[in-house]
């Protein structure tokens, strides 16, 4: 039994295997086709067709006509297509930070090394190939795939589908105006994409549009440009009017007041100069009269500090829940004012992480950066977790806590860190109406930003 078993899960990934590698050429084929074919040229190819269809056995001089006048311009469009050339050389200028979701412009530097005179063509970055692997392919579902009839789910061919949007970085990369360049001239193009997924993109694919007399074909011909690369930041909600566990206040301004905990750095006291106080502390009065150097004596000031722990373990098919989880965490991380509070950022890739930002520290956007490069984790590890927050509790003002899901090894890290005194805010992203008697704030998946403007107020505190 337990022989047949292992035959049936070998054949079972044989057939997915070949699957796989059909999808991966038809894909390829199919990009092919649509970086040549213009619009135009996918109306030419199907009046063409169809004008064939018609004629067999249908003597009409009018289906002739319409068959031999396509034919003509697809005969002389695709040799004018393939005998242009162009020699470009080029150079991006990319900003520093791209968001997800959002339009991104920038120019590049274009030189013409051709010879004669370069008219009517047109830039583009291409993406990366959005193609799945094989262990993509065979582990990961389309979100409600058991729901298709039998042949889909055998075939696949909707999750190969889906896995290819998932997978693409960017959309659009065209240049909107159109190159003339006179031999060895040179000029600035302005290029657009919008980011889909955080994390870096390799730009290193960028071609010229070169198409044909009547615009149905277009040569695609790579231009020479070093590689450049573009770090998109995770997609960010507004937040509403919040004030953190434990004191300091979070208005949308951006402003921030110190709470509680430590002083406002107010005079209490005079005494005798030490090598290292700073000069502007220096009591001249006391000095004059005294005869020896006096300084004033400040109380220390302290600033709230927060922790803001993210939960990456991801078990679903679809990872589509842990990027809400990632994009809540940059809300909150660029939404904290870090210029009177200090931030640490605690969370599991691999092995613990704490980034910290604010006074004396990284700025915010360290954090946005690290978070666009998280990914998920497929095993558990709450108790490692748990002990890089309990290691620095004496610090903490409080812990912002965002799941992604609510189980029992979520329950019970978060007890552990109560259990030892620290205050915690948590969010929970999950699916669905919130379970019954569930602790924090629940936002359910797909209407984040919504669920996110009724946090208004005090968050809600577990200690």
């Amino acid at each position: 039994m337990l022989k047949s078993g292992k035959t049936f899960l070998k054949s079972k990934e044989r057939f997915s295997r070949g699957l796989h590698a059909s999808h991966f050429r038809f894909a390829s084929l199919k990009h092919f086709i649509a970086q040549r074919l213009r619009p135009a040229g996918f109306t030419l190819a199907a009046v063409l067709l169809l004008a064939a269809c018609l004629s067999l056995g249908h003597p009409f001089a009018a289906t002739y006509l319409l068959f031999s006048f396509t034919l003509g311009l697809f005969l002389i469009a695709v040799p004018s297509a393939i005998v242009r050339r162009a020699k470009l050389e080029a150079k991006r200028e990319l900003p520093r930070y791209a968001t997800v979701g959002q339009s991104l412009r920038y120019t590049i530097h274009v030189r013409h090394l051709g010879r004669g005179r370069l008219k009517r063509a047109w830039l583009r970055d291409v993406a990366p190939d959005p193609r799945p692997s094989f262990e993509d392919f065979h582990h990961l579902r389309e979100p409600g795939e058991n729901t298709r009839n039998l042949f889909d789910r055998k075939f696949a061919y909707f999750r190969w589908q889906w896995l290819l949007i998932q997978n693409r970085l960017f959309v659009d990369g065209n240049s909107a105006d159109m190159l003339d360049i006179a031999h060895s001239g040179h000029t600035q193009v302005t290029l657009s994409l919008t980011p889909l997924r955080r994390g870096v993109i390799q730009l290193n694919d960028l071609r010229v549009l070169l198409p044909d007399l009547f615009g149905f074909f277009q040569r695609c011909h790579r231009v020479t440009a070093p590689a450049a690369t573009l770090l998109v930041l995770p997609r960010r909600y507004p937040l509403p009017p919040i004030e953190l566990p434990g004191g300091a206040a979070f208005k949308n301004t951006g402003e921030a007041s110190t709470n509680a905990i430590g002083s406002s750095g107010e005079f209490v006291g005079l005494r005798d100069y030490r090598p290292g106080d700073p000069l502007r502390q220096i009591h001249w009065k006391s000095w004059a009269r005294t005869g020896r150097p006096i300084v004033k004596e400040l109380e220390n000031t302290f600033y709230p500090r927060y922790g803001l722990v993210v939960d990456t373990l991801c078990l679903s098919h679809s990872d589509a829940q842990f990027e809400e989880v990632i994009s809540v965490a940059a809300s909150f991380a660029a939404g904290i004012d870090t210029s009177d509070t200090l931030l640490d950022l605690m969370f599991i890739k691999s092995q613990t992480h704490r980034v910290s930002a604010g006074r004396g520290h990284e700025r915010a956007e360290r954090l946005l950066e690290v978070l666009a490069a998280v990914t998920p984790e497929r095993e558990a590890d709450y108790d490692a977790l748990a002990r890089l927050v309990l290691l620095h509790r004496d610090d903490l003002t409080s812990c912002l806590i965002i799941f992604n899901g609510w189980d029992e090894q979520r329950a019970g890290f978060l007890k552990k860190l109560t259990h030892q005194g620290i205050l915690c805010a948590p969010i929970i992203i999950g699916l669905g109406t919130a379970p019954e008697g569930l602790p924090g704030h629940w936002l359910a998946s797909g209407n984040i930003a919504q669920d996110l403007q009724r946090l208004r107020g005090k968050l809600h505190a577990r200690s």
